[in-house]
């Protein structure tokens, strides 16, 4: 059993930048993959982002192209936390935000449905 906790998540301003962070429980944080999504009002959940492994110490991301070049996730497995790193943030951006987890496959997972553990989500919230 994992549980996540998402905190970071705020309102800001159009360009502005957020860090999001996912604390895990457990003790195999390193032997799980790890994904975002986020959900806005009246929308699905989304993907935003995913870190596996292949094994080793090297880790490989994924991002839903409306992100990529602005969001960055990582991987601490000493603190059992994933982060989301998020710059020129966008109103489009405004979510709750959710870390997702499930043991390590050694593939991007995209969709919500591979994914075991949830969070309960963190509000981001961006003003134009």
């Amino acid at each position: 059993q994992v549980q996540l906790v998402e905190s970071g998540g705020g309102l800001v301003q159009a360009g502005d930048s957020l860090r999001l962070s996912c604390a895990a429980s457990g003790r195999t944080f390193s032997s799980y993959d790890m994904g975002w999504f986020r959900q806005a009002p009246g929308k699905e959940r989304e993907f935003v982002s995913a870190i596996t492994s292949s094994g080793g110490s090297i880790y490989y991301a994924d991002y839903a192209d409306s992100v990529k070049g602005r969001f960055t996730i990582s991987k601490d497995d000493a603190k059992n936390t994933v982060y989301l790193q998020m710059n020129s943030l966008k109103p489009e951006d405004t979510a709750i935000y959710y870390c997702a987890a499930r043991p390590t496959a050694f593939y991007f997972a995209r969709t919500r449905y591979e994914y075991d553990y949830w969070g309960q989500g963190t509000q981001v919230t961006v003003s134009s």
